[in-house]
């Protein structure tokens, strides 16, 4: 089949969904599941649409060209540059819209901060992009939900672990994970000198119970006494949880609440993102040749990212883009300009892998 036929395949299934979802003899329970295809479908469509009439009216401008006066030729020959200029573009853009889409990239995410190397500093840093990530996703009208969180009580987290959802989460956040490292001058370094420290971040795509097969022999629950800062009964009560996963190793630690049933739902939720984050990365390990071709393989052992205080400026390594606007960056604001060209490089990796 060649991509002519593809891209009328496309049109004609998008034209079925619309004839189905408008028959009065469509199962109910079918309805969500068409829309959604009909929804994910009208953009490519639209762009299907638009490739087509660009190059309708190249053929009409060639006849122009040919059969016209002086002036008309003239005429013609504009907008035909026009109309080449703009070809190449959508054709682009339909391209980018036909890659095969990760099957994450709609969850919700859970996000996973943690401080590294830096002593105090680090932990500082921690809860400095934590609040990024906050801020950010309040400008995307997401929710984010804490999980887990450590605090140092100097206004800093050992880690802190939340739940992030909305629309194409994962898909804006994915490229997130690795280790960030700051460069700045601590409060309480009376010389000035600049520290460098470190903390690391997860993003995990929330896994559904389809996503992930857990067998209940697999598991070991351990019920213990909470520690740390808390309500009065938190060291009181065994109402932490830990759980491990016995064939992986993977262990996940529950304690922020006083009930032992929802310290339980929280861990459960963060194993099975950590299963099936890790199932994913199994096959992407059997892809080694398409590893090269992406932005970043999501190990958090990774460099990905320095923030430098002194100079007021974000760099990424991975693309080496160097942004001046560090406030805006970690107020939010500024992350998607970070985050949209790690997302076009990826694409522009994905297509180049296919030609």
């Amino acid at each position: 089949m060649n991509v002519a036929e593809k891209l009328d395949n496309l049109i004609r299934r998008h034209d079925e969904l619309s004839a189905l979802m408008a028959s009065p003899d469509m199962n109910p329970g079918d309805y969500a599941s068409l829309s959604k295809e009909y929804s994910d479908l009208s953009p490519v469509v639209e762009k299907i649409q638009e490739l087509n009439s660009i190059n309708a009216e190249i053929e009409g401008m060639d006849s122009m060209l040919e059969d016209g006066d002086a002036e008309m030729k003239a005429l013609a020959q504009e907008e035909t540059r026009a109309l080449k200029d703009r070809l190449p573009i959508v054709e682009r853009e339909l391209q980018v819209m036909l890659l095969p889409k990760d099957a994450a990239d709609e969850k919700n995410a859970i996000l996973e901060v943690r401080a590294g190397t830096g002593g105090d500093e680090a932990s500082l840093f921690a809860a400095d992009l934590f609040r990024m990530y906050q801020r950010y996703a309040d400008l995307h009208g997401w929710r984010m939900e804490p999980l887990s969180v450590s605090d140092t009580g100097l206004g800093g987290y050992k880690d802190v672990t939340a739940l992030i959802s909305g629309r194409g989460v994962f898909a804006r956040l994915k490229f997130e994970s690795g280790v960030h490292r700051v460069q700045r001058v601590p409060e309480t370094e009376s010389s000035g000198r600049i520290h460098t420290s470190a903390a690391t971040v997860a993003v995990l795509p929330e896994a559904e119970d389809v996503d992930v097969n857990i067998d209940d022999k697999d598991l070991r629950i351990d019920i213990f006494r909470a520690s740390g800062p808390g309500g009065q009964s938190v060291n009181t009560t065994d109402s932490a949880v830990r759980i491990t996963h016995l064939p992986t190793g993977i262990v996940v630690s529950q304690q922020d609440e006083k009930s032992q049933h929802k310290n339980k739902a929280k861990a459960m939720k963060v194993l099975m993102a950590r299963l099936y984050e890790h199932e994913r990365s199994l096959i992407d390990a059997e892809r080694a040749a398409d590893r090269k071709s992406q932005v970043g393989s999501g190990d958090r052992s990774e460099r990905i990212r320095t923030y430098n205080f002194p100079q007021g400026r974000v760099t990424d390594h991975r693309i080496n883009l160097t942004l001046h606007k560090i406030e805006k960056i970690l107020n939010g604001e500024g992350l998607d300009e970070l985050i949209d060209p790690l997302i076009a490089e990826d694409q522009a990796a994905r297509l180049s892998a296919i030609q």
